[in-house]
């Protein structure tokens, strides 16, 4: 299925639904956070999303990260589960998310230096100093990585 989200919501419209998501948490060396600016709420998150159709979490990761921020990314380690909270999108969905956070690594790629249709910017962030952000769900993951780095 080539894009089993936009499928689903033309058969439900906006009502809410409970759908996967996952995400990376990239560091560099200042141990700052990668984040990106979204096109459709036009606040921060980190790279990842939407499970596709027979995808994993930890595919979706990879795939997500290189979409929204142009590097190829590896896996490092699993982080944790969110799955409280909701977002209400713009265009009026409602979806409360499950999400898989895990560490990775670049590996290849480039960052984007241009926007796309799904971010605006990338910037990295000290986890004391954040933007914006997109949902409450996106602060938690931030919060768990950030004692999971300190481990």
């Amino acid at each position: 299925m080539a894009n089993y989200i936009k499928e689903i919501r033309a058969l439900v419209g906006h009502k809410p639904l409970i759908l996967n998501t996952a995400a990376g948490i990239l560091v560099n060396d200042q141990q700052e956070v990668l984040l990106n600016l979204r096109t459709d709420t036009h606040n921060w998150s980190l790279p990842g999303g939407y499970l596709e159709y027979g995808e994993t979490y930890a595919e979706a990761c990879v795939r997500e990260y290189k979409e929204d921020s142009g590097l190829d990314v590896k896996i490092v380690a699993p982080i944790g589960i969110f799955d409280k909270g909701e977002t209400v999108y713009p265009n009026g969905d409602v979806v409360q998310t499950i999400t898989e956070l895990f560490l990775v690594t670049a590996i290849g790629g480039q960052q984007l230096q241009h926007a796309t249709d799904e971010t605006i910017k990338l910037a990295y962030f000290d986890f004391d100093n954040l933007p914006p952000l997109l949902n409450q769900q996106t602060a938690d993951t931030l919060v768990a990585a950030k004692a999971f780095l300190k481990r």
